[in-house]
């Protein structure tokens, strides 16, 4: 997750910088000028801060009443076993995600936490950095989001926050409407890490509903490879969906309205790493292990729904 520190450019940076990112040479957007794509990229990036001080408890306090009528009307949220997280102190949440850009998983659980533990207990979502800098992004950053990173989380959690995290990202949150009940971090296992290095207990996070907000197509891998969005934005998608008012929606960058799918969230019992796998854990096993005790849960939530979108 985490990228390494830079010294002294390489000979290959200095030449993709010549060549305007383009590592095959020449300008990326011919006429001496770097790719529309590559200068987009570029503002993004310039645009990403990470001051936790971003997040306002005033402004989520005088705010909890229209994500109540979110979480609560339109998705009928249910939030089980908060009590299971830690009373005080830091903590990795790991859940899965769904529900395209709009995730509505967010804003279910985000509710249910500021509203159980209080405003002022410091919480922080990561999110991609498309997000932030969408015209949502400052409403997002005074309820506590950054830039998804490994240094981001760091030092939430150094601070003493809660944090929540999705490993499978836009990867997961766009997946098959067909592969809805489906755990998929796409074999990310930062998180791991994150929790070992910041000596933190990991509490997973398993939600059911929010791939019903929308009929997902495709994650749309291939094309963003060709639109080579991995490089420029981090995209591994570039997804299609059918959902209201764009019907076919190409990439999901403007968001949609989601049908008023139930959402179920459901906590699981904190995970002591070192406790449980010893001093040195293995984070294959980690890995594999929590990925599991996740699909099992989703697997018993799913159960329950008898009718999509009504649940």
């Amino acid at each position: 997750m985490a990228a390494s520190g830079a010294g002294t450019a390489t000979q290959a940076d200095e030449e993709r910088s010549r060549n305007g990112g383009d590592p095959r040479g020449g300008r990326a957007g011919g006429f001496g000028r770097p790719s529309l794509l590559r200068r987009l990229a570029d503002e993004i990036q310039s645009r990403l801060t990470a001051d936790l001080d971003d997040r306002d408890p005033d402004y989520i306090r005088e705010n909890l009443s229209l994500a109540w009528l979110l979480s609560s009307i339109w998705f009928r949220g249910e939030v089980r076993d908060l009590e299971r997280i830690p009373e005080t102190g830091p903590v990795l949440l790991v859940g899965n995600h769904s529900g395209g850009n709009i995730t509505p998983d967010t804003i279910v659980f985000t509710l249910a936490f500021n509203t159980y533990f209080g405003v002022e207990r410091p919480f922080y979502q990561l999110a991609h950095n498309l997000v932030l800098t969408s015209p949502a992004g400052p409403f997002l950053r005074r309820f506590g989001t950054v830039a998804a990173s490994h240094d981001n989380a760091r030092k939430a959690l150094d601070a003493g926050a809660a944090v929540l995290v999705y490993p499978g990202g836009d990867w997961e949150v766009n997946r098959p409407t067909w592969q809805a009940n489906r755990i998929d971090f796409a074999g990310r296992s930062g998180f791991v890490k994150l929790a070992l290095d910041a000596n933190v207990p990991i509490v997973p996070v398993v939600s059911v509903g929010g791939q019903e907000t929308a009929i997902f197509l495709t994650h749309g891998q291939r094309l963003a490879r060709l639109l080579r969005l991995d490089k420029l934005f981090r995209l591994k998608t570039l997804p299609i969906n059918l959902s209201l008012p764009w019907i076919v929606n190409v990439g999901d960058f403007l968001g949609h309205l989601p049908l008023p799918a139930k959402l179920t969230v459901q906590v699981m019992e904190p995970i002591d790493l070192r406790r449980r796998y010893g001093p040195e854990p293995d984070r294959r096993q980690v890995y594999e292990d929590v990925t599991s005790m996740m699909q099992d849960q989703l697997d018993e939530l799913a159960a329950e729904r008898r009718v999509p979108v009504i649940g």
